[in-house]
């Protein structure tokens, strides 16, 4: 499969990686197509890892997916191109954190909207899914880094994008079982709420190799 991934930092890279050892072939797209990071990445990738745009990778990807921080997400999705992501799975991995001066961090949208929903509504003909926010890029592709079993969550509007989206996730290692369904994309407000006790917890912990579990009672 083709996919464009908009983000060159380290989630987008990860992503691009084990997608790449998967078989895909990806386009990792940046503001500009002479991006180092992105060049020195598609260098090392191989006849299957390529670099560009934004624009670039939303036209080559089948399913594309937004690897950026949720403060620019919206600006380079629109550098990417309304028609280029008309139709397609749009996986949204992002968060809308905001870092203080003084080390504290907030979250814009938080509670009555959410990146995810802006997503969604500024490009309605494309099929957003929310996930692989609540957790570390490593643990994203690499759940056994965590022991046990845990659980991934998904969110969004279209019902078939979404299975399309948990099988690439359990070609990642998670088990079907462990991702959990929240419905609608109205659901990515707690998904991203969470980010700013996860980051307590990493500091916590002093690593990001931990997850959240659930256990349901029989």
């Amino acid at each position: 499969m083709r996919i464009g991934i908009l983000g060159t930092g380290s989630v987008g890279q990860t992503l691009a990686g084990k997608l790449l050892t998967l078989g895909h072939e990806v386009t990792l797209g940046s503001r500009t197509a002479t991006s180092s990071t992105g060049t020195a990445w598609a260098a090392a990738a191989g006849a299957k890892g390529h670099s560009g745009t934004f624009a670039d990778a939303a036209d080559f990807g089948e399913v594309v997916i937004n690897a950026t921080p949720g403060q620019v997400a919206l600006a380079a999705l629109e550098a990417a191109g309304e028609a280029a992501l008309a139709g397609k799975v749009l996986v949204d991995v992002s968060n809308p954190l905001v870092f203080g001066p003084d080390g504290s961090v907030t979250l814009d949208p938080v509670n009555t909207d959410s990146v995810g929903e802006r997503i969604q509504r500024r490009f309605p003909e494309a099929r957003v899914v929310k996930t692989l926010n609540t957790l570390a890029a490593p643990v994203m592709v690499d759940p056994a880094r965590v022991p046990g079993r845990h659980n991934l969550f998904v969110a969004g509007d279209d019902v078939e994008a979404k299975g399309r989206v948990t099988a690439l996730l359990e070609s990642f290692g998670w088990p079907g079982a462990d991702i959990i369904d929240l419905g609608g994309i109205q659901a990515a407000r707690g998904m991203e709420m969470l980010m700013p006790f996860w980051l307590g917890l990493m500091k916590h912990y002093g690593h990001t190799d931990f997850n959240y579990a659930f256990q349901v009672a029989d």
